[in-house]
């Protein structure tokens, strides 16, 4: 059973197709990043897995359950951390947890979920107004842990962290994934998504235009891997561009910069010029997740768009 899944999902405003026949299949256990620029229609798909938003046509499930027909025995195992979401100043981090076991009748301890996404029991007891931008995602996340739920949907949940609460954030999604929740999340910080995800699936004008492991992306668009060789001396006579697979080479004083459009040559490569002049240093480069999203989202200088392609990797 698939942790989310739609099939023909769309949503019209009037003369606007804000989600346009969205297919879209999220797998138990998962972490996936949903991407897009603002407008591509994430919050929307968002809004409409949870009932928030009645779609115009198509279908959603969620852990198994219809979106709209459902919505009540969704909500008792999902947990949601909003874009945007609110927290009272005057009451504590226990507090609010408090709350939220009772409003879900759950079982949890305050204390443990306070340990789980790394709060200490003295922060616990303070009033959230003095919360640094960090702890209060911190307690976000803790509240949308009661509970206990089977898939985590979070809508840009490292928002307004500094780089280092964006680390602390991606190692909290990696728990719980770990523990076997699936977590699918939007997000604009793309080095956050490449780090974590097992796969993303990009938006572009209310479409989803890729879905796939960022590896399968980068082959579906033809980005090229490159490989750096530092050499003791750059070889006379060299010629590496005959091998199969290697698109160019360039030379940068000891340096070798070859690309591949096909990186199981890299090998051969690297055998054929370390014979040649010694290596003394080997460095790779994959095309970023932020390229790939340039390439779906706007196309190449040519105004053309990469394949488009819509797969689920097996």
């Amino acid at each position: 059973m698939a942790a989310i899944e739609t099939k023909s999902l769309t949503k019209r405003f009037g003369d606007v197709v804000a989600v346009r026949d969205l297919d879209l299949t999220i797998e138990e256990g998962e972490i996936f990043g949903f991407l897009g620029p603002n407008g591509a229609g994430k919050s929307t798909t968002i809004n409409m897995l949870l009932d928030f938003m009645r779609p115009s046509s198509g279908t959603a499930t969620v852990l198994g359950y219809d979106a709209q027909e459902d919505s009540r025995a969704i909500r008792d195992r999902i947990g949601i951390l909003p874009d945007g979401y609110h927290l009272y100043d005057r009451l504590t981090a226990r507090e609010h947890l408090e709350f939220a076991i009772d409003a879900k009748s759950a079982t949890n301890d305050p204390a443990t979920l306070i340990d789980r996404v790394g709060l200490t029991q003295e922060e616990a007891d303070r009033k959230v107004g003095g919360y640094s931008k960090g702890m209060t995602q911190r307690l976000a996340l803790a509240a949308a842990l009661v509970g206990d739920p089977d898939l985590l949907i979070l809508d840009e949940p490292s928002s307004g962290l500094d780089p280092h609460g964006i680390a602390e954030m991606r190692e909290l999604l990696q728990r719980e994934a770990d523990r076997g929740t699936a977590v699918f999340f939007s997000s604009h910080i793309l080095s956050e998504v490449d780090a974590v995800c097992d796969r993303v699936g990009i938006m572009n004008d209310g479409e989803l235009v890729a879905q796939n492991t960022i590896d399968r992306l980068r082959e579906l668009t033809g980005a090229r891997s490159q490989l750096l060789l530092s050499v003791e001396r750059v070889p006379t006579g060299l010629d590496v561009t005959s091998i199969e697979g290697v698109s160019d080479v360039s030379v940068e004083e000891s340096t070798l910069r070859v690309s591949f459009s096909d990186p199981a040559t890299k090998p051969q490569v690297v055998q054929r010029v370390d014979a040649a002049g010694t290596i003394t240093d080997i460095q790779s480069e994959e095309a970023s997740l932020e390229e790939l999203f340039t390439s779906y989202t706007t196309g190449d200088d040519s105004g053309e768009k990469p394949d488009a392609r819509v797969e689920v990797s097996a």
